[in-house]
Order: structure tokens, then sequence, then C-alpha cells
């Protein structure tokens, strides 16, 4: 099949079932860390925990069979000290808007329209980032080390094998003794309820797929920065045309089924990053509504105090400033870098604990108090 029919195909059908799975487990990434500093529930940061032990054994197992030919992901860099800061400013916008970026769009999709104007956010986020986009590409390279190493296993100098054996010696006998327990179940309540744990299954077979047919691990971030660049181009084309950030390139691979080599960035071209991230997106919030469709719960709800889509929209605008600032989402640095040990992503993990913390005290204070 030729490239581009192909990677439509594969990217909608990847979102249609991740927004499907996401909305009838109520899977939300921002939930997880919320709940934590919120309520010091922990149920929900285990199925994540549980879907990165997966993913991570998924993926190194490919890599042992020859099934990934590129390792690490295109798009992953070394590491930089501007990593934290960047995921603890997505930390608080993810909190603050009730949802992170996938979340933002299978909700949407369900008739979510405070959850529409944390994508609005996400769009306007990115358009800010462009403005400084040189100084913050300064901070980054001068906050860099370790040029040249992606992963944990390469600053060690050891195998990817050795790390994931030894992740997979500690995490297996935790993940046993909580299924004894009964602690990855929880109460289900509405019909077509998905648990949680099965959803991490499905949705860390989801991103083996995406590796395997499209190269990378999910990612949709820079869809926003591309929205951001077409509503530029349209009003205000002498100032877009100046701007640095959307002339770059920041993607060039090759495609590992079809052969063909891929470029892309986050200007306002119909280029490779289009090609991977739009049908995705379009897929989530497909899904988000033929799940909500199927259950006959689809209702727009838009009925919240002020304050609360005042916080929506900061919080988009923070995580799309953020995931600019970061390289990355949580979904690409949790789902897809966390799995191979990538520093960056160990990075950002660091900064957005701190950040969801300091969202969640926000929230309860002035948001929701």
């Amino acid at each position: 099949m030729p490239t581009i029919p192909f990677m439509l195909l594969c990217g909608t059908l990847l979102g249609l079932s991740a927004g499907f799975i996401m909305h009838r487990a109520d899977f939300c990434l921002a939930g997880m860390f919320r709940d934590l500093f919120l309520f010091r529930a922990l149920f929900k940061l285990r199925i994540l925990l549980l879907l990165i032990v997966i993913s991570m054994f998924l993926f190194e197992s490919a890599r042992l069979a020859g099934i990934i030919h590129l390792y690490p992901f295109p798009s992953f860099g070394s590491p930089s000290l501007a990593a934290p800061f960047g995921g603890m400013i997505f930390g608080i916008g993810m909190v603050m808007a009730g949802g992170c970026v996938v979340g933002s769009l299978y909700k949407t999709g369900s008739g979510s329209v405070p959850s529409l104007i944390a994508v609005i956010g996400l769009i306007a986020g990115s358009a800010l980032f462009a403005e400084f986009f040189p100084w913050w590409s300064k901070i980054t390279a001068n906050a860099t080390f370790l040029k040249g190493k992606i992963t944990l296993a390469q600053a060690l100098g050891l195998s990817p094998t050795l790390l994931a054996a030894t992740v997979a010696a500690i995490a297996l006998p935790w993940i046993f003794t909580i299924y004894r327990n009964g602690g990855w179940i929880r109460p289900i309540y509405t019909d077509g309820s998905l648990q949680p744990w099965i959803a991490a299954l499905l949705l860390s077979l989801i991103g083996f797929i995406s590796v395997i047919a499209i190269g990378m691990p999910l990612g949709i971030t820079t869809t926003y920065a591309k929205a951001a660049a077409m509503t530029e181009s349209a009003l205000c084309p002498t100032h877009y045309a100046g701007l640095k950030f959307f002339q770059r390139t920041s993607l060039q691979y090759t495609q590992p089924l079809t052969g063909e080599l891929l470029r892309g960035g986050p200007g306002k071209d119909l280029d490779a990053i289009a090609l991977i991230q739009f049908p995705l997106v379009f897929g989530i919030v497909a899904g988000g509504a033929l799940s909500t469709l199927l259950l006959g719960e689809f209702k727009i709800r838009w009925k919240l105090p002020f304050r609360q889509y005042l916080s929506v929209a900061i919080g988009g605008v923070l995580m799309g400033l953020a995931s600019r600032m970061a390289a990355g989402c949580n979904v690409w640095h949790l789902l897809g870098g966390l799995p191979i040990m990538a520093l960056q992503s160990m990075l950002f993990l660091v900064g957005l604990f701190p950040g969801a913390w300091l969202g969640s005290r926000l929230l309860s204070r002035y948001v929701i108090r």
C-alpha cells in the first residue's frame, strides 16, 4: 500500500481505538496525578505503571526480534535540564484543564464543551511558544548534557535488555501482589464500562502497533502547533513568516514498512507530521463520540461556573506551551519514552509530579473550593 493511504488508515484506526477505550475506562492521565494529590489515591497511578511496564516488555521484545528498526524512536533527543521545567508547567496545566492532551480530545468527542476550550487553549499555548522559541532553544541547548545519549542504557553503556529485565524482576512480584489483593479491579456502576487494567493492556498494544506500523509511539501535540501555524498564517502572514519555530523541520525518518523518507515540522504545511498526527487526533475525537453514542449518553455538557472555564482555558494554554518546551507531552513521554527509559522522558516525569501537586493546590483552593 502507498505510504499516504496506509498512514491515514493506520492513524485513524489507532486513534479511534484509543479514544473509544479511554472513554469506556475513564482513562485520564491527568486524573492519575491529580487523584494522588487531591485524594491520596494511588489506584489510577498504578494503572499507569502497569501500562509502562507492559509497553517496556513489548518494545524490548520487538527490538530483540528485529521487528523494531528505529531505536531509540525518532524525535527523542539528548536530555536537557529544561525538560523537568517543561514537565512542571505541563503538570500544572493538565490538572487545571481537567484532562491532558488526549483526554481533552476524547472528552470533546463525547460532548464536553470545557474540553473543547482546553483544546483551543492548547493551540493558543503552542502559538505563544513560537514567540519566544529562539530564546528557549538557546536555554535548552545550554542545559543539554550527555549529548548523543538518548536512553539510560546508552548513558550507562549497558544493554537495554538488562535494564528491562531488572525492571521486570521488580515489577512482576509487585503486579502479582496487587492482583492477589484485588488491587487491579475497581467497582463498575455503569453498563459498558471497561476495567482500567484492561484499558492499560489494550493501550499498550495500540502503542506497540504504532511503533511497528508508523515507526514511533503515539504523539499528537505538534498537531496543536500546526493548528496555530495555520491560523497565524491566515490572519497574520507576515508575522508568521518571521517566526523561526514554524520554519523548522523537527522530524525526518524513514517509514519502516514503506521505506519512504518522511519530513515534517510544526509549520502550516501538510507534511509528514500532519500525515501521522491529524488522523490520530481525528480518530481519538471520533472514538470518544462513538463510545458515547453507542451507550446512548451523548449530550452537549457545558454548564459549569465561570471560574472552571477560566481554569480549563489557562490549563490548556499551559499544556500547549509546556509540550513545546519539553519537546513532547505526557502521552509522548510517559507512554513512549519511559518504556525505553529515554532520559528526556525521565526528566519530564521529575517535573510532572511537583507540577501536578501545585496544580492540585490551585484547583482545590480557587476552582473547586
